[in-house]
This record gives C-alpha cells, structure tokens and sequence, in this order.
C-alpha cells in the first residue's frame, strides 16, 4: 500500500494575499518596505514577472527622502562635489536654472552632461534643475567639518546605523547607511556599535537627515587624537 500525502490546506490552497502599499499603487506593503531598505528599490526585489509593475515605485526611487537609494544618491552628489566638481561653466547652467533663469544659455551644449548627472531633467525643450542638482549645490556651498563619530547602533533588517556625529549634535543621532560604515572601518555590523569613529561631515545644517558623512575611519585613542582636551571640538575640512 503506497502512504498518501495530505495536504492539510486543501488542493486550492493559496498563499494569502500581502497587504497593498498605503503609498502607492504599484506594490504590496511588505515589497515597499524592503524596497525602501534597499538598493535594488522595489524592482530588484520582486519576480520578473512583476517587475514592469513595480518599476519606478516613488516608495524606493533615489527622490524620495529618506529611501537607501536617497542616502545613496546624496553620498554620491557630495563625493562628486568636493572632489572632482562640474568645470565652472556647467555649474554655472546650473547655477542659473537654481536662480529661475530663462531661457539659459548654453552655447557649448553642457546641459547633456547635466542630464548624464541627474542634475537636470528638460520637459519639451524647457531644462529644470532636480532635487539632485540643487543637492549638487548645497554640497559645493555647505561648509564641512572633520568630526567626531559614535556608532549608537546599527539595524541590519534597514541596513542603517544611528550614530552621533558631535560636531553636528553632540547626543542626538543621525541615520547612515550600515554598508558605508562596514566598507569604511573594515569592521562587521557586530562590531560596530559604540565604536568611536572620524569622518567629515556637513556639521551647519539644520535637518538630520541632510548630514552626509564622508572619509570615515576608526579614531585614534582619545589621549593620542586629542580629543579629550577638545571637548567635543571640530575642524574644518582640511585644517589640523
């Protein structure tokens, strides 16, 4: 006699149906929030055969605030700004559609590279800065600051870390991306937390989510680094 096998839900079992985003359209809740964790964005975390669907879902996309590949994309715009900037002209474009200026002039055709860039988006002919562009500007503006950094903790289920950057704000803490604290340090999120780093960081600005910290390293001891007699003390980028 061969043994049966039972199927305790039933030959029409189903899987039950995941509650749909309150943010849009496209997506169930639980895709929205890993998409939003992560740097595959909704798209990258779903079947093939919904990924025409999902694509471009505004709760993952690099414009909206707060998602990984906003903090991403910040990251990236701030590098691009403090080491390797537009040549004076394209800034200059850019500059002028910030101020509201048209039509812009741009004999030399620099706009292509701003569009390249994501800086700049043109609508029937008509080109417009985007939130990047004018992240773009904030980063060449802002002052930076080398500063003290204390992980206070990490969260591997959003990959991101709390921690306090003391130039900016010497107890309350900023999110950052866990991957950026892992690739700088070399250390694992295990380790991280109440870790004292280093980093340079846009210590002016009044939004915590706007803090960009870049050139992260493990601090040198206290007494070695000086730190102790500088109570809570910053530098400006580049100074000793």
């Amino acid at each position: 006699m061969t043994d049966q096998i039972v199927e305790p839900f039933g030959p029409e079992y189903l899987r039950p149906a995941q509650p749909k985003c309150p943010n849009c359209s496209c997506c169930t809740a639980p895709l929205c929030e890993k998409g939003r964790n992560s740097a595959l964005e909704c798209v990258g975390n779903t079947r093939k055969e919904f990924a025409a669907t999902v694509a471009g879902c505004p709760c993952s996309a690099e414009t909206t605030r707060g998602t990984h590949t906003w903090r991403m994309a910040r990251m990236s715009v701030t590098r691009h700004a403090a080491e390797a900037p537009l040549p004076h002209a394209a800034e200059g474009i850019l500059r002028a559609l910030a101020d509201g200026a048209d039509p812009v002039s741009d004999p030399a055709g620099l706009i292509t590279q701003l569009r390249v860039c994501r800086y700049v988006t043109v609508d029937n002919g008509s080109p417009s800065i985007t939130d990047l562009g004018h992240a773009y500007l904030t980063a060449r503006d802002e002052p930076r600051f080398v500063t003290p950094v204390e992980v206070a903790a990490v969260d591997v289920d959003t990959c991101t870390a709390r921690v306090v950057v003391v130039g900016w704000n010497p107890t309350a803490t900023v999110t950052v991306l866990l991957e950026q604290l892992t690739q700088a340090t070399g250390l694992n999120a295990e380790e991280l937390p109440g870790r004292h780093l280093e980093a340079v960081a846009n210590c002016r600005t009044e939004d915590p989510d706007d803090i960009v910290v870049t050139y992260i390293r493990i601090a040198e001891p206290l007494h070695a680094a000086g730190w102790a007699a500088e109570s809570h003390g910053t530098h400006r980028e580049g100074e000793v």
